[in-house]
């Protein structure tokens, strides 16, 4: 049985609009200009009807950026924790004419709509900042510096993590101790990239008082941070190692951000990790002995690594004085010091 075409019946309401009420809505701005209506008008005024359109996109676009700059007036307390000031200096946000476009542009740097999806990306997670009083009393400064690090890790290309990959990687980086800065640094990013781990340095910013951090970007690629906090060559090399410890053993859900806190079990695993790596246990039973200049340089020679590495655990231990021997220790700068 073949079916007959479906009667088609006319639209027509039972009530009228004066094309006038309805012009005089879209002059007042309370009616948009539809398609339909844009055509009309290009048939009234000779004016095409894309004109039409792009005239009233742009109207109802700064209508609502100009709702938005409104609600974002509710954001300010929240800019005056960051510290915007660094950022504009580092050039990573611009200038702005006034406070509103400031913010606009901060919440921008860290990719959030507004100051309640920052707390819920940064201060939620308890893990973020360990805990710890010194993270606690300036939040804003901490993300900041973790934002930083995240934005440069994005640039650098690494190979999805693989534990025994970074644990070769991590013997190459120890024999880099005694390259200078200019050779060890490009190869000790090279490495751990190979094995799915970003190295990136981020000068240290007044109110996150940190060497160094780890934290999982995805669960295929890592970032070790370091800030470059006490500049010598023995502190440098340990917060690194540190932080690798926490990426080997630790959970990728976590964020570990070293203050200086040691009561967390954790923190005392990574820097035994650290002070295992660099000085072999095998070795440890030698430190006492080394009195010297020449004999911290030739232990130093005999497990290929650099002296400052074994001042500083000298000092650590106690077996030598602070004061003791710290021109044996290299220091670094950043180029813009």
């Amino acid at each position: 049985m073949s079916m007959g075409k479906k009667k088609r019946y006319p639209f027509e309401p039972d009530y009228a609009v004066a094309p006038g009420e309805t012009l005089s809505e879209i002059v007042k701005g309370k009616a948009p200009i539809t398609p339909d209506t844009s055509v009309l008008l290009e048939r009234v005024t000779g004016v095409p009807a894309r004109m039409w359109n792009n005239l009233e996109a742009n109207y109802r676009e700064q209508l609502a950026k100009i709702a938005d700059r409104q609600r974002l007036q509710q954001n300010l307390e929240w800019l005056k924790t960051i510290p915007t000031r660094e950022l504009i200096k580092r050039e990573v946000v611009e200038e702005q004419p006034d406070k509103v476009s400031l913010l606009h542009a901060v919440l921008s740097f860290f990719a959030v709509a507004n100051s309640e999806r920052w707390y819920e990306l940064w201060r939620k997670p308890q893990a973020s900042f360990r805990k710890s009083p010194k993270f606690a009393a300036a939040p804003g400064a901490v993300a900041t510096w973790l934002r930083l690090g995240e934005l440069k890790a994005q640039g650098i290309g690494t190979k999805p993590y693989d534990r025994n990959r970074f644990q070769t990687a991590l013997k190459a980086i120890r024999r880099l101790t005694t390259e200078s800065a200019g050779v060890f640094e490009p190869r000790m990013v090279e490495h751990a990239a190979a094995a799915g781990v970003a190295v990136v340095f981020v000068k240290e910013i007044r109110g996150c008082p940190t060497s160094g951090a780890a934290r999982w970007l995805s669960p295929e690629k890592a970032l070790i941070q370091l800030s470059l906090r006490y500049k010598t060559d023995d502190q440098f090399w340990f917060s690194f190692f540190h932080e690798a410890g926490h990426i080997l053993y630790d959970p990728k859900k976590e964020i570990f951000i070293d203050d200086g806190h040691r009561e967390d079990e954790r923190e005392a695993r990574a820097n035994q990790f650290a002070a295992d790596f660099l000085i072999p246990r095998s070795f440890v039973s030698e430190l006492p002995s080394l009195k010297s200049k020449a004999s911290v340089r030739r232990f130093a020679k005999a497990i290929r690594i650099t002296p400052g590495i074994v001042v500083g655990r000298l000092q650590r231990e106690k077996l030598i004085l602070y004061a003791h021997m710290n021109d044996l220790k290299r220091r670094f700068e950043w180029k813009s010091e």
